[in-house]
């Protein structure tokens, strides 16, 4: 029943276990998913934060007598030891080492694992299920870490508005006609949708539930016959909401979500549900119901990942208005940093984050940040997600590299870009082999030409070669999905080693981001936003949406190919044409000097 400070958690652990050991768990599953399995979450749902202090966008504990062994993904695995140390914490890799196999090696007869069923989707439980044959598995509703936290954060309830066809690009009825003829097709009477992301686009709406995502927190049912039932809380809604709905949607409280399906799931009826993507809880009460359970992954999900004409022409819009704060962000930066260190007040990075904020909120649109942005000095940046505190002083310096991953939402459009930096001769050992590597494998995705049918894991090599070639690697994925001011990762298409069985499309928009990672030295990454298009003999290639120039003093060019040395001359120089009439003088100024060809 404590609070637990930043750098102790072993008072939380110890309320945990004491709430385990009162009903008979010997084991509870924390993952960081709340109900509608999304990478960002409210206050009310950082239950892995709060028990663990590991702040990432992915992770799962699990909870036993004798120890919390935390799993992560290789963006945080550096992160993860700093912020939850030995001996409390023991830290394994998400996939090298998945948490159900851990837990089957622990396990013994007779455990009780608890989970709770809203937490955890049918793919993640099934492999538990698959994995604990010494155990078992044990529905936990009313989840304990709820019981022991005290001063937990209310559930969220950000204002929804009506999102205008205008800039969405197709009408919410028309929206529901086509699920519904799909749902037809398929032959189900039911689906199921718990993803808020997949409902706001259905539904052309946005809110404010979470930060960072325009997007309310609801889930929805549809029947085959076209009615919809949406379960939001009511107390949410704008005034012109309900007007802006079609008369087949209504409105239930959240509460009502799980009744509802149980009620109108008749015996025999087929329900579609996304296995990866919804509470096991949802499968249970179809099952419990007498229903079939069809596992289906969202006909929402691919839909919305195609962009349609207007949403398309708004995100390059709005990549031209976020291209004037980089461009101004890294004038500024390229002053301040020689500038500020010589008077003996070095630029930090908290200060970094809050400049190029400052430089988004002078945009025409902007609404806010479409994720915390990394903003990582040295050896900071080799962590993928590094996040600065309010009370950060690591400085920025002459002699220093750094890195910064960035993007706003505006009112037409989701941006998301990252750059490297340095700011005069002397760098790390290393460094500038690295940061040419990585760029040439930039370079190997971006220009790249693809037949209709490839799949994100098809090219994801092709973008390593150059890194592989010198033994480097980098150990996230090279691209993921962006939304239409919604999610800046959206699924499904995203370019990777893991197999993903989603043709790239056009009309999709996706992140290309290679990178480099030295421990404690340094940080490379260059990302930029594409969308796919179809060219003159059918083969598709990527599109560039990303403004903000690639700088070239850490280049060997030696090293480069003519055709990199052109493409990297041109790119900064469309940059410079594209953006030039909307820069500050010093801005423009600094822009040409920085985009000289090499």
């Amino acid at each position: 029943m404590l609070d637990a400070p930043d750098a102790n958690k072993a008072p939380i652990v110890a309320a945990l276990r004491a709430e385990m050991k009162a009903r008979q768990l010997d084991a509870f599953i924390l993952p960081r998913y709340d109900a509608h399995q999304a990478e960002y979450v409210a206050p009310h749902d950082e239950r892995l934060a709060y028990v663990t202090g590991f702040t990432g966008s992915a992770g799962l504990a699990i909870i036993t007598m004798d120890t919390v062994a935390l799993f992560v993904d290789g963006r945080y695995v550096v992160q993860a030891v700093n912020q939850c140390p030995k001996p409390l914490f023991s830290h394994h890799h998400l996939f090298d080492d998945p948490p159900e196999d851990w837990l089957a090696g622990v396990a013994q007869p007779g455990w009780q694992v608890g989970f709770d069923p809203m937490h955890i989707p049918p793919t993640l439980f099934d492999r538990f299920a698959k994995a604990v044959q010494q155990g078992k598995l044990v529905t936990v509703e009313d989840n304990p870490v709820d019981r022991i936290w005290v001063n937990q954060p209310l559930p969220p309830v950000g204002e929804i508005e009506p999102f205008p066809v205008q800039i969405s690009g197709q009408p919410t009825r028309e929206k529901i006609d086509e699920l519904v003829s799909w749902m037809r097709a398929s032959g189900a009477e039911l689906l199921v949708e718990t993803q808020p992301d997949n409902i706001a686009w259905l539904l052309n709406i946005r809110g404010a539930d979470v930060a960072f995502n325009p997007i309310p927190q609801s889930f929805v049912l549809v029947n085959a016959n076209g009615s919809v039932l949406w379960f939001v809380a009511p107390s949410k809604l704008h005034p012109d909401v309900l007007q802006f709905l079609p008369e087949t949607v209504q409105v239930r409280a959240p509460d009502e979500f799980l009744p509802a399906v149980k009620k109108q799931v008749e015996q025999g009826q087929s329900v579609l549900f996304d296995p990866a993507f919804s509470p096991v809880a949802v499968r249970a009460t179809i099952e419990k119901a007498g229903g079939i359970a069809q596992p289906h992954s969202s006909f929402l999900t691919a839909r919305k990942a195609v962009k349609n004409p207007v949403e398309l022409q708004g995100m390059r819009s709005c990549h031209i208005q976020d291209g004037i704060a980089w461009v101004e962000f890294c004038a500024w930066l390229a002053a301040e940093v020689p500038r500020r260190s010589e008077a003996g007040q070095p630029v930090t990075e908290r200060e970094a984050e809050e400049a190029i904020l400052r430089f988004r909120q002078r945009q025409p649109g902007f609404l806010e940040q479409s994720f915390n942005s990394i903003s990582a000095a040295g050896g900071n940046a080799a962590m993928c997600h590094y996040s600065t505190r309010g009370d950060n002083q690591v400085a920025i310096r002459p002699g220093d590299t750094y890195l910064l991953d960035s993007g706003g939402q505006y009112e037409t459009g989701t941006t998301d870009a990252t750059r490297s930096f340095a700011f005069g001769p002397k760098r790390p050992q290393g460094y500038d082999r690295a940061y040419t590597a990585v760029f040439q494998a930039f370079h190997s995705i971006a220009t790249l030409r693809f037949p209709p049918g490839t799949q994100g894991h098809h090219i994801d090599a092709i973008c390593r070669r150059p890194l592989w070639d010198l033994g480097l690697d980098y150990d996230h994925g090279t691209g993921h999905g962006v939304g239409h001011r919604l999610s800046v990762h959206e699924h499904p298409q995203r370019i990777g080693k893991p197999y993903n069985p989603v043709d790239l499309a056009p009309g999709m928009i996706l992140s290309l981001e290679p990178g480099y990672y030295e421990q404690d030295s340094f940080g490379i990454r260059i990302e930029n936003l594409v969308e796919i298009v179809e060219v003159d003999d059918g083969f598709l290639t990527f599109s560039n949406l990303t403004w903000c120039p690639i700088q070239t003093d850490m280049l060997l060019v030696e090293m480069l190919t003519d055709a990199e040395r052109e493409w990297i001359n041109a790119y900064n120089q469309r940059v410079v044409e594209t953006l030039g009439s909307g820069l500050s003088s010093e801005a423009l100024a600094w822009s040409k000097t920085a985009c000289t060809p090499v």
